[in-house]
């Protein structure tokens, strides 16, 4: 514990311990301080006593709340607490820079930023979170509040769903705690609602045809994306982001931020999907290739799916079942595992633990021949011919 004269410039200036937390009491101040964690979040807090009970309630974080602010904030704290009302329970609700709301805003930004599903997140939070909790402190909130939003979301039959918002909120805590917002994660060890049962759609060489031709009626951009994607097995954001500096004459390099495992990617292009890239117009001097204003990539992919279901009406199927189409096509045509998740660019499986920190070779003869084979195949089921047979491929030992 340290007691100083608090000003704005030496709350900047403070710089995190190397573990744990560091609270530094402002004289002339009773019970106030600025606490500082290792990992560098600012807050401040007041401690008090009820029934002779000592407590702690945290004001705001630095710098959303200033330190002229959470001393407005201290005084009126204080005053509730000499009257014998606990300010945690007179302040439930809140203010703009304690609630909820600006703290998951802080998250999003701090970090969640990087993270390729940032605006999935920022939905889901929106969504299914924010009208539950938007006037709430966060250290207001416990399991029994995390669960009612949870089972909200179960209760309506989104599963999956519900995971996932479970999962984005241990994450929020966690780092909640790291910025010495809360002593604790409430979402620690809570148990998951009902079972994420893994897909297993993958379509027909029928269906495969019927989404091709669905895919070129419906044209440019989002046509070619699909039509890349049954080609390639990329992921969505993969080829939707993609960028004209990231294509070569033989192949579309990816750097590790635009991959999902943070590893570099290289997709072989086959003779059909040099193709499909060629028909792709360059929009005015931007690099994005599948835009519409030269600024950010498409966005729609509700709405152009549901174009393609109207041209080509199949039992449910999602654009990621395109990616698991494409792996089991190529095992059927022979290509061994190892190749399968090289040119899908996983690093579980068979690439996984040891073997993934020993086994370094890229596979990329061999991801080109298979997806060559691939392409061949694809465009004699799309044209009617009889699909040649391939012979099978291996991996390098």
């Amino acid at each position: 514990m340290s007691r100083r004269g608090l000003t704005a410039a030496s709350v900047e200036r403070i710089k995190p311990p190397a573990k744990g937390q560091v609270e530094y009491f402002d004289k002339g101040f009773p019970g106030f301080a600025l606490r500082v964690s290792y990992g560098g979040g600012k807050s401040f807090v007041y401690f008090y006593r009820i029934g002779g009970r000592l407590r702690r309630l945290t004001l705001g974080t630095y710098p959303a709340l200033t330190l002229a602010d959470a001393r407005e904030a201290w005084r009126e704290a204080r005053q509730d607490a000499q009257a014998g009302r606990d300010p945690a329970r007179v302040h439930k609700r809140g203010t703009p820079a304690t609630g909820f709301a600006a703290v998951a805003e802080e998250w999003l930004k701090r970090d969640q930023a990087k993270n390729r599903s940032h605006d999935a997140v920022k939905r889901m939070i929106a969504k299914d979170v924010l009208p539950a909790w938007a006037h709430r402190n966060v250290t207001d909130l416990g399991r029994r509040d995390i669960l009612d939003v949870i089972d909200a979301i179960a209760d309506r039959g989104s599963i999956i769903t519900a995971r996932r918002v479970q999962a984005h909120l241990h994450r929020f805590f966690k780092w909640a705690v790291g910025r010495g917002i809360l002593e604790a994660n409430p979402a620690a060890d809570l148990p998951k609602p009902g079972s994420e049962t893994p897909r297993d759609r993958v379509l027909t060489d029928t269906e495969l045809v019927a989404v091709w031709k669905a895919a070129e009626h419906l044209g440019w951009p989002f046509g070619t994306v699909i039509r890349l994607l049954l080609l390639t097995g990329s992921r969505r954001a993969e080829i939707g982001q993609l960028r004209w500096s990231e294509i070569g004459d033989t192949a579309i390099k990816l750097e590790g931020a635009r991959t999902k495992n943070g590893e570099p990617q290289d997709i072989p292009l086959s003779a059909a999907a040099l193709i499909v890239l060629k028909e792709a117009p360059r929009i005015g001097t931007s690099d994005l290739l599948f835009t519409t204003n030269g600024k950010t990539p498409i966005s729609g992919w509700s709405r152009a799916k549901a174009l393609l279901d109207a041209q080509a009406p199949l039992p449910a199927w999602h654009v990621h079942d395109i990616r698991r189409t494409v792996a089991t096509g190529m095992q059927r045509l022979g290509v061994g595992l190892q190749v399968v998740e090289a040119v899908l660019g996983h690093t579980s499986g068979s690439r996984a633990g040891i073997v993934g920190v020993y086994q370094r070779h890229t596979y990329a003869d061999e991801k080109r021949t298979a997806l060559e084979a691939w392409g061949a195949h694809v465009m004699a089921l799309v044209e009617g011919r009889k699909a040649g047979v391939v012979l099978p491929i291996r991996g390098k030992r």
